[in-house]
Protein backbone atom coordinates (compact mmCIF):
# COMPACT_ATOMS: atom_id res chain seq x y z
CA UNK A 1 0.00 0.00 0.00
CA UNK A 2 1.24 3.48 -0.87
CA UNK A 3 2.05 6.07 1.81
CA UNK A 4 -0.78 8.19 3.12
CA UNK A 5 -1.62 11.11 0.84
CA UNK A 6 -1.74 14.61 2.25
CA UNK A 7 -4.93 16.61 1.81
CA UNK A 8 -5.67 20.11 3.10
CA UNK A 9 -9.13 20.99 4.42
CA UNK A 10 -10.83 23.84 6.22
CA UNK A 11 -12.99 23.33 9.29
CA UNK A 12 -16.49 24.75 8.75
CA UNK A 13 -19.16 25.59 11.27
CA UNK A 14 -22.26 25.92 9.10
CA UNK A 15 -24.28 22.89 8.05
CA UNK A 16 -27.37 22.34 5.93
CA UNK A 17 -28.22 23.03 2.28
CA UNK A 18 -27.75 26.80 2.51
CA UNK A 19 -24.25 26.51 3.96
CA UNK A 20 -23.32 23.83 1.40
CA UNK A 21 -24.42 26.05 -1.51
CA UNK A 22 -22.36 28.92 -0.11
CA UNK A 23 -19.27 26.69 0.10
CA UNK A 24 -19.71 25.51 -3.50
CA UNK A 25 -19.95 29.11 -4.71
CA UNK A 26 -16.44 29.56 -3.32
CA UNK A 27 -15.24 26.68 -5.53
CA UNK A 28 -14.98 24.32 -2.58
CA UNK A 29 -16.71 21.03 -1.71
CA UNK A 30 -18.40 20.38 1.65
CA UNK A 31 -17.55 17.19 3.50
CA UNK A 32 -17.59 15.55 6.91
CA UNK A 33 -15.23 13.40 8.97
CA UNK A 34 -17.01 10.91 11.24
CA UNK A 35 -16.42 7.78 13.32
CA UNK A 36 -13.67 6.81 15.72
CA UNK A 37 -15.80 7.56 18.77
CA UNK A 38 -15.70 11.31 18.12
CA UNK A 39 -18.27 13.86 16.98
CA UNK A 40 -18.63 14.47 13.23
CA UNK A 41 -16.40 17.28 11.94
CA UNK A 42 -17.74 19.34 8.99
CA UNK A 43 -15.01 20.42 6.57
CA UNK A 44 -14.58 21.86 3.10
CA UNK A 45 -12.02 20.98 0.44
CA UNK A 46 -10.65 22.57 -2.71
CA UNK A 47 -12.87 21.58 -5.66
CA UNK A 48 -10.09 21.05 -8.24
CA UNK A 49 -7.98 18.94 -5.88
CA UNK A 50 -10.89 16.70 -4.86
CA UNK A 51 -12.16 16.31 -8.43
CA UNK A 52 -8.69 15.21 -9.58
CA UNK A 53 -8.36 12.69 -6.73
CA UNK A 54 -11.77 11.12 -7.42
CA UNK A 55 -11.15 10.63 -11.14
CA UNK A 56 -7.55 9.43 -10.65
CA UNK A 57 -8.92 6.09 -9.39
CA UNK A 58 -8.67 4.14 -6.10
CA UNK A 59 -10.17 7.09 -4.24
CA UNK A 60 -12.29 4.94 -1.90
CA UNK A 61 -9.32 2.72 -0.95
CA UNK A 62 -6.78 5.51 -0.38
CA UNK A 63 -5.81 6.66 3.11
CA UNK A 64 -5.44 10.43 3.52
CA UNK A 65 -3.85 12.55 6.21
CA UNK A 66 -6.14 15.59 6.28
CA UNK A 67 -4.54 18.80 7.53
CA UNK A 68 -7.18 20.79 9.42
CA UNK A 69 -4.89 23.66 10.37
CA UNK A 70 -3.65 24.79 13.80
CA UNK A 71 -1.47 21.69 13.96
CA UNK A 72 -4.44 19.30 13.88
CA UNK A 73 -4.78 16.45 11.39
CA UNK A 74 -6.99 13.39 10.90
CA UNK A 75 -6.08 10.03 9.35
CA UNK A 76 -9.08 9.06 7.22
CA UNK A 77 -10.38 7.04 4.31
CA UNK A 78 -13.17 8.20 1.95
CA UNK A 79 -16.39 6.22 2.47
CA UNK A 80 -18.73 7.91 -0.01
CA UNK A 81 -19.06 10.90 -2.31
CA UNK A 82 -21.89 12.56 -4.18
CA UNK A 83 -21.62 13.76 -7.79
CA UNK A 84 -23.75 16.24 -9.69
CA UNK A 85 -26.17 14.18 -11.83
CA UNK A 86 -25.56 16.37 -14.89
CA UNK A 87 -21.92 17.49 -14.71
CA UNK A 88 -20.46 14.56 -12.70
CA UNK A 89 -18.63 16.99 -10.45
CA UNK A 90 -18.23 16.40 -6.68
CA UNK A 91 -20.91 17.85 -4.42
CA UNK A 92 -20.08 16.22 -1.07
CA UNK A 93 -17.66 13.70 0.43
CA UNK A 94 -17.67 11.60 3.63
CA UNK A 95 -14.48 10.49 5.38
CA UNK A 96 -14.11 7.83 8.09
CA UNK A 97 -11.60 8.37 10.90
CA UNK A 98 -8.99 5.63 11.19
CA UNK A 99 -7.75 4.82 14.66
CA UNK A 100 -4.70 2.58 15.36
CA UNK A 101 -5.64 -1.09 15.25
CA UNK A 102 -8.99 -0.48 13.59
CA UNK A 103 -10.37 -2.40 10.60
CA UNK A 104 -12.99 -1.63 7.99
CA UNK A 105 -14.94 -3.08 5.08
CA UNK A 106 -13.85 -2.13 1.57
CA UNK A 107 -14.62 -3.28 -1.98
CA UNK A 108 -11.31 -4.16 -3.60
CA UNK A 109 -11.07 -4.54 -7.42
CA UNK A 110 -9.96 -7.88 -8.90
CA UNK A 111 -7.08 -8.03 -11.39
CA UNK A 112 -6.38 -11.17 -13.44
CA UNK A 113 -2.83 -12.47 -13.87
CA UNK A 114 -1.62 -15.07 -16.36
CA UNK A 115 -4.76 -15.15 -18.51
CA UNK A 116 -2.71 -15.13 -21.73
CA UNK A 117 -0.82 -18.32 -20.81
CA UNK A 118 -3.70 -20.33 -19.32
CA UNK A 119 -3.96 -23.75 -21.09
CA UNK A 120 -7.70 -23.32 -21.63
CA UNK A 121 -7.22 -19.93 -23.26
CA UNK A 122 -4.66 -21.41 -25.65
CA UNK A 123 -7.33 -23.95 -26.66
CA UNK A 124 -9.73 -21.14 -27.58
CA UNK A 125 -11.52 -20.70 -24.26
CA UNK A 126 -11.92 -17.42 -22.41
CA UNK A 127 -11.75 -16.22 -18.82
CA UNK A 128 -15.06 -15.17 -17.28
CA UNK A 129 -14.50 -12.85 -14.32
CA UNK A 130 -17.52 -13.57 -12.11
CA UNK A 131 -16.86 -10.77 -9.59
CA UNK A 132 -15.29 -7.42 -10.44
CA UNK A 133 -14.65 -6.53 -6.79
CA UNK A 134 -14.37 -8.47 -3.52
CA UNK A 135 -15.68 -7.04 -0.26
CA UNK A 136 -13.06 -7.55 2.43
CA UNK A 137 -12.51 -6.80 6.10
CA UNK A 138 -9.05 -5.22 6.12
CA UNK A 139 -6.70 -3.59 8.65
CA UNK A 140 -6.87 0.19 8.45
CA UNK A 141 -3.10 0.31 7.93
CA UNK A 142 -3.01 -2.35 5.21
CA UNK A 143 -5.71 -1.59 2.63
CA UNK A 144 -4.90 -3.30 -0.70
CA UNK A 145 -5.44 -1.34 -3.91
CA UNK A 146 -6.36 -4.54 -5.77
CA UNK A 147 -6.48 -8.33 -5.50
CA UNK A 148 -4.31 -10.22 -8.02
CA UNK A 149 -5.96 -13.48 -9.12
CA UNK A 150 -3.65 -15.98 -10.85
CA UNK A 151 -5.52 -17.89 -13.59
CA UNK A 152 -2.42 -19.14 -15.45
CA UNK A 153 -3.12 -22.81 -14.63
CA UNK A 154 -6.80 -22.91 -15.59
CA UNK A 155 -8.21 -25.29 -18.20
CA UNK A 156 -11.56 -25.22 -19.99
CA UNK A 157 -14.32 -25.90 -17.47
CA UNK A 158 -12.23 -24.90 -14.43
CA UNK A 159 -13.53 -22.56 -11.71
CA UNK A 160 -11.51 -20.55 -9.22
CA UNK A 161 -13.09 -19.93 -5.80
CA UNK A 162 -12.15 -17.34 -3.18
CA UNK A 163 -10.44 -19.91 -0.92
CA UNK A 164 -7.92 -20.49 -3.73
CA UNK A 165 -7.05 -16.79 -3.99
CA UNK A 166 -4.09 -15.51 -1.97
CA UNK A 167 -5.27 -12.46 -0.03
CA UNK A 168 -3.02 -9.85 1.62
CA UNK A 169 -2.15 -10.47 5.26
CA UNK A 170 -4.97 -9.62 7.65
CA UNK A 171 -7.64 -9.42 4.91
CA UNK A 172 -10.72 -11.65 5.03
CA UNK A 173 -13.77 -11.89 2.73
CA UNK A 174 -17.03 -10.57 4.18
CA UNK A 175 -19.02 -13.36 2.50
CA UNK A 176 -18.57 -16.62 4.43
CA UNK A 177 -19.32 -19.05 1.59
CA UNK A 178 -16.65 -20.16 -0.89
CA UNK A 179 -17.89 -18.13 -3.86
CA UNK A 180 -16.60 -18.33 -7.44
CA UNK A 181 -14.23 -15.61 -8.60
CA UNK A 182 -13.49 -16.72 -12.18
CA UNK A 183 -14.27 -19.51 -14.64
CA UNK A 184 -12.74 -20.60 -17.93
CA UNK A 185 -15.46 -21.18 -20.49
CA UNK A 186 -15.15 -23.14 -23.78
CA UNK A 187 -15.07 -21.36 -27.14
CA UNK A 188 -18.41 -20.30 -28.57
CA UNK A 189 -19.83 -22.51 -31.31
CA UNK A 190 -20.98 -20.74 -34.45
CA UNK A 191 -24.74 -21.03 -35.08
CA UNK A 192 -24.46 -19.73 -38.64
CA UNK A 193 -25.51 -22.28 -41.35
CA UNK A 194 -22.99 -23.19 -44.01
CA UNK A 195 -23.56 -20.97 -47.05
CA UNK A 196 -25.28 -22.81 -49.95
CA UNK A 197 -23.56 -23.01 -53.32
CA UNK A 198 -24.67 -20.28 -55.70
CA UNK A 199 -27.38 -21.37 -58.16
CA UNK A 200 -26.47 -21.22 -61.85
CA UNK A 201 -27.52 -18.11 -63.68
CA UNK A 202 -30.54 -18.27 -65.99
CA UNK A 203 -33.77 -20.24 -65.73
CA UNK A 204 -34.49 -21.49 -62.23
CA UNK A 205 -32.10 -19.13 -60.52
CA UNK A 206 -33.74 -17.46 -57.47
CA UNK A 207 -34.38 -13.78 -57.75
CA UNK A 208 -32.31 -11.54 -55.50
CA UNK A 209 -34.36 -10.16 -52.61
CA UNK A 210 -34.73 -6.39 -52.66
CA UNK A 211 -32.75 -4.53 -50.01
CA UNK A 212 -34.77 -3.50 -46.95
CA UNK A 213 -35.27 0.23 -46.54
CA UNK A 214 -33.30 1.77 -43.71
CA UNK A 215 -35.26 2.17 -40.49
CA UNK A 216 -36.34 5.69 -39.73
CA UNK A 217 -34.69 7.14 -36.65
Amino acid sequence: MAANKQLAATVRSGTGKGAARSIRRDNRVPGVIYGGGEAPQPISLDYKTLNTLIYAGHFLTTIFEIDLGDGKSERVIPRDYQLDVVRDTPLHVDFLRLKPGSSLRVDVPVHLKGADIAPGVKLGGSINLVVQTIELRVPADNIPESIDVDVSGMNIGDSLVISEVKLPEGCKPIIARDFTVATLVPPLKSDEPVAAAAAPAGKGAPAKAPAKPAAKK
